[in-house]
């Protein structure tokens, strides 16, 4: 389908006017506007013939451009002969009927883009439930004045029918019906991650929840440590389904790698509400890495974007104890002046980020060795004596702890100096005990 793409560079908003909308003035240029709105539209294969800035000086309420503009985007609609209009900001139901009178093409804001992405993207039958009941939620705030059929009703029978049930009253109805199953079903997603998240504590393996701008290279650097083959691509929302793996860090420490779904600036509100129930992987999370495509012009503001999501969810993006550690990722694309700049940037920061590139591979291991010191700030260090034949507690520890050095005596006894993480000492008071061994 032809496609063209209009990014609205409103100066300034009116106020006590019907159909208005608020939205927060946008921390991006109007150019990485412009660039990212195209990407949404290529990323389900749009054919978009052009791309454009439209100055709005002051927002119409029933248009959202001015009634000139509007005319001269006609002319340019019939010209390319467009099928699709995406307009990326957010319209009222209003606007966007009239502007589909006035173009005679179909009009899409942009949180219609980015549900439809959603839509084609989700693989899970989680995330086709998540995804349709944002669709429904969004589709149900639209239902005034959409269609004229919407305006007829349906006739009652003898003196308690009355006037019958207008058409939109049992649209809404049913939508509502619709939603009330999807949230039911996802109620028992929820139920089925919490037991999944108990399971895992019971083991009890810390969780790392990767975070980031969608294209940021959060999947690249998932399957670059675990080696899951997660598809990555020089795209938006590549990937929407959770994935997890077990990784294990320079210490012998076992974790669980969590990739989630990318954010993206005016993230809609339905979409946050409907993926809480992948989110609260995030929420859950021991720790959070926080990707950053450090090459990017809009780095800044996408970083911004990140955090505002992470705080609507409840995750404290600003704690003390480093809960958070942001990762500069693609630094194999910064000039080498620009990469200067760059690092000496970093070690101001609190705590201070890692530079790396999930391409390349420099810098994985610096990345792998602050989370295994992250997680092992608790970390207990023991010093055993193992008689000869308890090789099968020896292989334990070996798999289990980090072994710092061990030595035979005389006797045939081993000396261990073992530094052992905090979730990892109760099974060891019991290999101990198992073995008739005190713990020191």
């Amino acid at each position: 389908m032809r496609v063209l793409v209009l990014v609205p560079v409103v100066s300034r908003t009116r106020t006590g006017l019907p159909g208005r909308i608020d939205r927060k003035p946008s921390m991006h240029s109007p150019e990485d506007r412009l660039a990212e709105a195209k990407g949404l539209a290529e990323a389900i294969d749009l054919d978009v013939r052009t791309a454009l800035l439209v100055p709005v000086p002051q927002p119409n309420p029933a248009t959202l451009f001015g009634s000139g503009k509007v005319e001269e985007l006609r002319a340019l609609i019939e010209e390319l002969e467009v099928g699709l209009v995406i307009v990326d900001h957010a319209i009222t139901p209003g606007q966007q009927r009239n502007l589909e009178l006035a173009w005679k093409a179909k009009v899409l804001d942009r949180t219609g883009l980015i549900l439809e992405i959603f839509g084609r993207r989700a693989q899970t039958r989680e995330g086709r439930l998540q995804v349709e009941l944002a669709h429904l939620s969004y589709q149900k705030g639209r239902l005034v004045r959409a269609w004229t059929h919407l305006e007829r009703q349906r006739g009652g029978r003898g003196f308690l029918g009355g006037p019958g049930e207008a058409q939109i009253e049992l649209d809404r109805r049913m939508l509502d019906e619709r939603i009330i199953a999807i949230k039911r079903e996802l109620e028992g997603v929820v139920r089925t991650r919490d037991l999944h998240r108990k399971g895992r504590r019971k083991v009890p393996y810390p969780v790392v929840a990767i975070v980031g701008y969608t294209n940021a290279g959060k999947s690249t650097l998932f399957n670059r440590v675990a080696g899951a083959g997660v598809l990555a691509m020089d795209q938006v929302f590549a990937t929407l389904d959770p994935t997890m793996r077990e990784v294990r860090l320079p210490s012998g420490r076992r974790i669980i790698l969590s990739d989630t779904v990318g954010f993206i600036s005016d993230l809609p509100t339905q979409l946050v509400a409907a993926f809480r129930a992948t989110l609260e992987e995030v929420i859950e999370a021991d720790f959070v890495l926080h990707v950053r495509d450090i090459a990017h012009a809009e780095t800044e503001a996408q970083a911004k974007d990140v955090e505002g999501v992470l705080r609507d969810l409840g995750v404290d993006t600003v704690a003390a104890d480093g809960h958070i550690l942001e990762v500069w990722n693609k630094v194999d694309l910064l000039a080498p002046d620009v990469r200067a700049e760059a690092e000496g940037a970093a070690r101001f920061r609190k705590p201070e980020p890692v530079l790396m590139s999930a391409v390349t591979g420099e810098g994985v291991a610096a990345l792998l060795d602050r989370i295994d010191r992250r997680l092992g700030a608790a970390d207990e260090i023991v010093v055993l004596t193992l008689p000869a034949h308890e090789g099968r507690l020896l292989a334990w520890l070996h798999q289990n702890a980090d072994v710092i050095d061990q030595s035979s005596d005389d006797a045939g006894g081993i000396a261990v100096r073992v530094r052992i993480a905090s979730e990892k000492k109760m099974r060891l008071m019991q290999e101990l005990q198992r073995a008739g061994l005190p713990y020191p």
